[in-house]
């Protein structure tokens, strides 16, 4: 393409990002009908027959599929918004004057925020085909990341710090052998395995290791530039800056729970593979596993102690059917990916580098003490042989240096290096 072409191609889309911004804003606008609109449409023609009340949904009782387009009048089917207010013409017309469309998406613009539509070549390739397609993605950071093979890390907010840290460690050997890392910088496992990702693309790798390390992807529910929850302001600013964070919500809006489930589909779409590190017996990592199922994607699951209720999920999955992973190489097996070092076992990091944390005798005494399984401040002491008080000062060094990890009154051993 000429520089021409380019920059003429550019213009076009500038001309229509306000427009396709502008048409998510309107009440009970899903995602099916923004498909609909942008396959038959472009954004600025659809905002204009907006205003002029001229463009509708058609009802439930007309059949729920979409009509054809016939003198700028266009029917769409209004099933994709349930949960929400219906809408017709009139209501849309009626939300249209009271948006300024320039002025609003211009002020987005320079926060950064960026804009696609379904059919615009920009559009994810992923999620074309996708059976409930984003009609709109907005982002911060950049597209191109998503030329990277992509795995979900997903799980329970309310993590174990063992969970934590095997998606610390999961997604910081993934990143480093060129896998980018998909999730929903939540917290608990997601926001464990965008740290884990970070990581990964500031350790340098050995010669051995596979290609370079890949940026992450997160998809959030509310809108890219109102970071939620807030305790991940500065890990979505990191985000942002190393990879991307791309969401279907307009701008300036935050997250409300029915966007979490539609959130989790287009994890789901992006994803070669979601692996589902810990989940509680309904939790939302459940929605994106059945979610990749149901578009073909391959989903995995580490197993968790049977009787921690934050496995309970996940070990039903399991129980279910999809396969188990332990660590990095086990998904990059999966996937075919083969790394130079591969002759090592199951447990070994999927890089080739290792750091090891440098522990004095007394704490490795006191990790030995705590062992894999929880254990209380008493055992530890028996176990170790050392005073109370030195006991309990060497915990909470430990505890601050990512080697061990407290659940309540519990002390419990995690993979060293991975804090979050």
């Amino acid at each position: 393409m000429s520089d021409f072409n380019a920059e003429a191609q550019a213009e076009a889309h500038r001309d229509q990002a306000a427009w396709a911004a502008a048409l998510t804003r309107l009440p009970g606008m899903g995602p099916a009908t923004l498909v609909s609109i942008l396959r038959e449409h472009q954004p600025r023609e659809a905002w204009e027959l907006v205003c002029e009340g001229r463009l509708r949904r058609r009802s439930r009782a007309d059949g729920g599929q979409p009509a054809g387009v016939s003198q700028s009048l266009s029917l769409f089917a209004a099933g994709d918004d349930q949960g929400r207010e219906g809408d017709d013409g009139r209501a849309w017309e009626k939300a249209a004057s009271r948006i300024e469309v320039t002025g609003w998406w211009d002020r987005a613009a320079r926060r950064g925020v960026q804009v696609t539509w379904f059919g615009e070549e920009d559009y994810p390739e992923a999620l074309v085909q996708d059976p409930n397609p984003p009609g709109v993605l907005f982002w911060r950071g950049s597209l191109a990341r998503l030329t990277f093979p992509r795995v979900a890390i997903v799980g329970t907010r309310n993590a174990t710090p063992d969970g934590r840290a095997i998606a610390f460690e999961m997604a910081r050997d993934l990143t480093e052998a060129g896998v980018c890392v998909v999730s929903g910088l939540a917290l608990g496992i997601d926001g464990a395995a965008h740290h884990g990702a970070l990581e990964g693309l500031t350790h340098e790798v050995d010669a051995g290791s596979a290609g370079r390390p890949a940026p992450p992807i997160g998809v959030a529910a509310s809108g890219v530039d109102v970071p939620y929850p807030k305790q991940h302001a500065s890990l979505w600013e990191r985000v942002c800056q190393a990879g991307a964070v791309i969401s279907e919500t307009p701008p300036g809006q935050p997250a409300q729970a029915w966007r979490f489930p539609t959130r989790n589909r287009i994890i789901a779409g992006l994803s070669v593979m979601v692996v589902v590190v810990e989940s509680h017996s309904k939790g939302g990592s459940l929605i994106t596993a059945e979610a990749a199922l149901e578009r073909g994607v391959e989903v995995r699951v580490v197993p968790g102690p049977v009787r921690s209720p934050a496995s309970e999920g996940s070990n039903q999955l399991l129980y279910d059917g999809p396969g188990p992973v332990r660590c990095a190489r086990d998904v990059l097996d999966a996937l075919g990916i083969l790394l130079p070092d591969s002759s090592g076992g199951g447990s070994a990091s999927a890089g080739t580098r290792r750091n090891s944390v440098e522990l004095s005798s007394e704490e490795k005494a006191i990790v030995d003490a705590v062992g894999w399984r929880p254990s209380s401040l008493g055992q530890v002491v028996g176990r170790s042989g050392l005073a109370v008080g030195r006991t309990a000062t060497i915990l909470d060094a430990l505890e601050a240096r990512g080697v061990l990890g407290r659940e309540g009154a519990w002390w419990v051993r995690v993979a060293h290096g991975a804090g979050t």
